[in-house]
């Protein structure tokens, strides 16, 4: 070979070489944007199945941040299909998001108001906090999960008593315990429906000039590995709204708006409260962690005939959940 042809053929392998890594590059992004449309397909077809798929829906609204920053950075590498095709996948994903940011149009009808507070107690929530709370939103009812008996103790040591005198308990050690408390009378309520997972106690409350209002503080197992289907059983176990009383379900569901199981018992006629003023994007667990609340799987539920005035999502010291408050507004049963 002359000296002509060697350099030429020198010339030419950085080229090639700058040439190689761009294949493996764009088919990086390919698996990507292939994995995230399959992601999207399932949210919107509801087709999770599994525990891996399930706990997967629940993080949504990271998937669509991961669509549109493939997106970005897809056109920074002149990759335009790829870039396209991540963002008609963001775009499906977002659209279901965007409607938990923007609420229901139009006023709440008056009505009789029943302040609701749910907060999983982590079995060591700050109890000040939780009773200033109680007090500074007048709650007049209030579902605790993960409710112990020395929780009930420093509870009514700060003062909790007093604000909320009435109340059906299954309070029990560890993680399972849950409770009702209430600034009106309530009964305990019986054969409504039947609890899988943790305690889920249910009581009638008698509300001044609202009548009747049923009541249940929820909490399924997490969908984590073979508890998957125990936490579908449980979502479908949940009593369903009634034509002749009020229902209303409060606690931490272990399930997000991105759920089937979740939605499917909305459709039976329940509303979500923070989803119905436009806060259901914002996450309640895990609070008080390295990282920042992630997944928004504590919820106030209430039959679609229930007006919601405003809700708050709220942080309490001591508990790896933030508190969820609903000021809602009762029909006239007649």
């Amino acid at each position: 070979m002359d000296q002509r042809g060697a350099s030429a053929t020198t010339e030419r392998a950085p080229a090639d070489e700058r040439r190689a890594p761009r294949r493996p590059r764009r088919w990086f992004a390919w698996t990507v944007v292939a994995l995230l449309a399959v992601w999207a397909a399932l949210r919107v077809g509801g087709l999770e199945t599994g525990s891996f798929l399930t706990q997967l829906m629940t993080v949504t609204p990271i998937g669509a941040g991961l669509a549109a920053l493939t997106a970005l950075l897809s056109m920074l590498k002149r990759n335009r299909p790829a870039a396209l095709c991540a963002a008609l996948v963001g775009v499906v994903l977002v659209s279901c998001l965007i409607p938990r940011t923007s609420g229901v149009a139009g006023e709440v009808a008056d009505g009789v108001s029943l302040r609701v507070l749910s907060i999983n107690l982590f079995g060591r929530a700050d109890a000040e906090t939780v009773v200033r709370l109680v007090r500074a939103y007048d709650v007049q009812v209030f579902s605790a999960l993960e409710l112990t008996p020395d929780a009930v103790a420093r509870l009514d040591e700060a003062g909790l008593r007093k604000l909320l005198p009435y109340r059906v308990l299954q309070d029990a050690d560890g993680a399972i315990g849950s409770g009702l408390f209430a600034k009106y009378p309530l009964r305990p309520l019986t054969g409504l429906f039947t609890p899988i997972g943790h305690n889920m106690p249910a009581a009638t409350l008698s509300v001044p000039a609202g009548g009747k209002v049923e009541i249940v503080a929820v909490h399924p197992n997490p969908p984590l590995g073979p508890k998957v289907d125990e936490w579908n059983a449980s979502l479908k176990a949940l009593p369903s709204p009634s034509p002749s009383v009020v229902r209303i379900l409060a606690g931490d569901f272990n399930a997000s708006l991105d759920h089937r199981a979740f939605r499917d018992l909305l459709a039976r006629g329940y509303v979500d409260a923070a989803d119905q003023v436009g806060k259901g994007l914002i996450p309640t667990w895990p609070n008080g962690r390295a990282i920042p609340p992630v997944i928004a799987i504590d919820h106030v539920l209430a039959d679609r005939r229930v007006g919601v005035a405003s809700t708050e999502i709220l942080d309490v010291p001591g508990t790896d959940h933030r508190g969820v408050f609903a000021d809602l507004r009762l029909p006239d049963l007649g």
